[in-house]
């Protein structure tokens, strides 16, 4: 409520009455009844004060109104009472308007702008990242006889810092030092800060020492920005080191921000039980509880799986006092979903809602988490809950509802949502792609594309996910022309194909064999600057080794190896099979032998491709060496590869050996399939009978 005026009011009664005010908006409301209610001619003081709350970004916007009226009153005011109204657009960005105060200060406020109006409209537009405007504005002090001073360049430093200039913001420092201007912590901090988010971590080390041989004391700002540079980079040790540096520093102290930085850069690194360690020093130093350190330590313990510490967390800071918000809330309620604990997550729900600490990210965490879990029924509860009660539906909510029936085979139950949806205009292309997916999956693609139909009638911009969902339907069906039809038609809407695109036409027409047109769409590629990956790759090089077209294969391998592509275990083991199918077993070995030597690891997929086409020609001594080494590299053989070897056995009539390898298999808890004992048997009946 705002304070009733006496009818006698003196300014500095009012300026009184206006800073007892809590909020800026019952301080301005009593402003502008002193205003117009009582004739007050304020003070310069006053108007002062009243800039000064005006910097919020719902409030910034009266600001004019404010200057405007010290006009009418003609109040002379001092640079201070100017700043004000500079700073207030300043801090919202709003560069055009600042210049305006700027220009207008003899006229507004019976004052010149003095070096602290220079500086500060010349950081508004560093703010606005206005370089050009900067650069001219910098080259007005000389016109305007202002000499600029250690604050001016400080600003060119941040400005040569947010244009990654660091060797000419270095220069700079150098340069301040011989003119004898004595760069400050704030100048250094502004240069660390640069070099720290950019990754240049060892320049800003460098910079950090430098501080100390000029007899500059870093602040603790300094040494929160070097943790947390080293930390983002994942260069724990050195992160470490700096807060290591700060503790035994003598007239420095780490700060709430401090912990933070350390807390979320251990949790970052996985060195969770020294976060724990660092929260409870925090708490040991009577550093106030952070509600943003102990939702990141909660987020960072659940996203590891370590969820009873989150809980140990979670009624620690609520036992403490400490009003815990919905986001400290929601990282719980995710961890829990994810951590399979429903009756938990359930407890939590209920405990939410008494607290009034429910928002809509917490029904799409909650509808999420249980459709992952199978919990159809209990999902469909909460959106009727979230219906009926909850906040505003968003798109994110029906695309989660949408995906997680698809996925737990409620396709049906999914359309009917989506017709729900449709008449808000709450879809986005999650939903869409979702939907489209699993009709093609279940071989529905004409009412997926029908619907792709219908999205477009929409007015609905389509995304490569949803066209990509129908062109990979159409060609699991079998229906190439249908699929270059529609990508065409992509094309023609103005939808820009995109490089899975490509590859799920490349792949359909190498698997039909019809390679010149894949050849043709890889020629597109290139020509759309869409490079070829190494899917692209792997996929025409298993269509022409499956078409039996070899040499045509391995010269397009060489072709990749000589465009600079490192190739991956799939591309390895595919070029791998389609050596060993056409019994090129030397070339498979040699290519085998090569992949170590390019840090690119053979897995179990590898050695059993390897296995049976060694026993295809006959080569069951190097066969066995291929499964020895399974186990060396300490890889664990599936059934498959079981399989493999008995077979490989009892081709060549090692009935025994193939006995002793089943006993071998059953030992490790391998258990046969039904081409387990295919194999044995006719083994057994062909040496029987021959």
């Amino acid at each position: 409520m705002v304070v009733e005026l006496p009818k006698s009011l003196s300014s500095k009664h009012l300026l009184n009455l206006i800073k007892a005010q809590k909020n800026a908006e019952s301080a301005l409301a009593l402003f502008d009844s002193a205003t117009h209610s009582r004739r007050v001619r304020h003070s310069p003081i006053v108007f002062q004060h009243i800039l000064r709350r005006l910097t919020d970004p719902k409030l910034v916007v009266y600001v004019h109104r404010v200057v405007e009226l010290i006009k009418t009153q003609q109040c002379q005011c001092t640079e201070d009472v100017a700043l004000m109204a500079i700073k207030a657009y300043a801090k919202n960005k709003m560069a055009n308007q600042a210049l305006g105060v700027f220009q207008r200060m003899e006229e507004v406020f019976g004052c010149r702008p003095g070096i602290r109006s220079f500086n500060s409209l010349l950081n508004v537009f560093c703010e606005c990242n206005q370089w050009g405007r900067a650069e001219s504005f910098l080259s007005y002090f000389e016109t305007a006889g202002m000499s600029p001073n250690l604050q001016t360049y400080n600003v060119l430093i941040k400005i040569m810092c947010k244009k990654k200039q660091f060797d000419k913001a270095k220069g700079l420092l150098r340069w301040l030092w011989e003119k004898d201007l004595r760069p400050d912590v704030y100048s250094y901090s502004t240069l660390i800060n640069g070099m720290a988010k950019s990754g240049c971590t060892v320049d800003a080390v460098e910079v950090f020492d430098e501080m100390s041989v000029r007899g500059v004391v870093p602040d603790v700002a300094c040494y929160n920005v070097m943790i947390d540079g080293f930390f983002r980079r994942g260069e724990y040790a050195e992160g470490k080191e700096m807060w290591e540096r700060l503790v035994e520093a003598p007239s420095v102290y780490p700060n709430v921000i401090t912990y933070n930085v350390m807390i979320n850069g251990l949790c970052k690194c996985g060195k969770f039980d020294e976060s724990l360690e660092m929260w409870e020093r925090m708490k040991k130093n009577e550093r106030k509880m952070d509600l943003f350190t102990c939702s990141s330590l909660i987020n960072w313990l659940c996203e590891a799986g370590k969820i009873d510490r989150a809980v140990g967390v979670y009624k620690e800071i609520a036992e403490n006092g400490v009003t815990v918000d919905v986001a400290t809330s929601n990282s719980l309620l995710k961890g829990f979903c994810r951590a399979g604990k429903i009756q938990e997550s359930f407890e939590l729900w209920l405990l939410m809602d008494k607290q009034d600490c429910r928002n809509i990210r917490s029904y799409n965490i909650f509808i999420r988490g249980l459709l992952e879990n199978a919990k159809v029924e209990e999902a469909l509860s909460i959106w009727e809950l979230l219906q009926k009660k909850g906040p505003r539906v968003d798109s994110i909510t029906y695309g989660v509802l949408i995906n997680g029936l698809c996925k737990n085979g409620r396709l049906n139950k999914a359309l009917n949502i989506l017709k729900e949806a449709k008449g808000g205009g709450k879809l986005d292309a999650f939903a869409y792609s979702s939907i489209v997916h699993t009709l093609c999956k279940e071989g529905r693609v004409d009412e997926a594309n029908d619907l792709v139909i219908q999205i477009q009638s929409c007015d609905f911009k389509l995304n490569p996910h949803v066209c990509n969902s129908l062109i990979n339907g159409f060609v699991q069906a079998l229906r190439l022309n249908d699929a270059i039809n529609f990508f065409r038609a992509m094309e023609s809407a103005g939808y820009s194909p995109n490089l899975v695109s490509y590859n799920t036409i490349v792949n359909g027409l190498c698997k039909a064999e019809r390679f010149n047109e894949a050849y043709l769409f890889v020629r597109e590629m290139l020509e759309s600057e869409l490079k070829p990956n190494i899917i692209t790759y792997s996929l025409l090089i298993d269509g022409l080794f499956q078409s039996s077209k070899v040499d045509m294969a391995m010269n397009l391998w060489r072709h990749a190896l000589d465009k600079g592509f490192k190739p991956d275990i799939t591309m390895y083991n595919v070029v791998i099979h389609g050596l060993c199918s056409a019994r090129k077993i030397e070339d498979a070995l040699q290519l085998y032998s090569k992949m170590k030597l390019s840090n690119c690891f053979p897995n179990l997929v590898t050695r059993n491709t390897l296995m049976e086409g060694l026993y295809k020609v006959g080569d069951l001594e190097k066969a066995s060496e291929i499964w020895d080494g399974i186990f060396l590299d300490e890889l664990l053989p599936d059934i498959y590869s079981y399989n493999i070897r008995l077979k490989g056995l009892c081709s060549w009539g090692r009935i025994s050996d193939a006995i002793e390898l089943l006993h071998d298999a059953l030992n490790h808890g391998i258990t046969p399939v039904t081409i387990t004992w295919h194999i044995l048997v006719r083994a057994v009946i062909n040496f029987e009978t021959s």
